[in-house]
């Protein structure tokens, strides 16, 4: 009964500060790319990305001096 009452309290917390421990988490770099890795790995994240990154439309600047 313990046990299973603090899993609720630590799932509370992890999901209540789920951007500061990504934030801490994704601030050491090793995790970083680790997690790029791996999400490279998986061909319809890569395709996704890879498209948005070679085929988005650009917008140009005009120089109107």
């Amino acid at each position: 009964m313990l046990s299973r009452l603090s899993m609720i309290v630590i799932a509370y917390f992890v999901y209540r500060f789920r951007y500061r421990i990504l934030n801490v988490l994704l601030g050491q770099q090793w995790i970083r790319k680790s997690a790029v890795r791996l999400t490279m790995k998986i061909p319809g994240l890569r395709q996704k990305f890879m498209s948005q990154i070679m085929f988005s439309p650009r917008t140009e600047t005009t120089n109107n001096a």
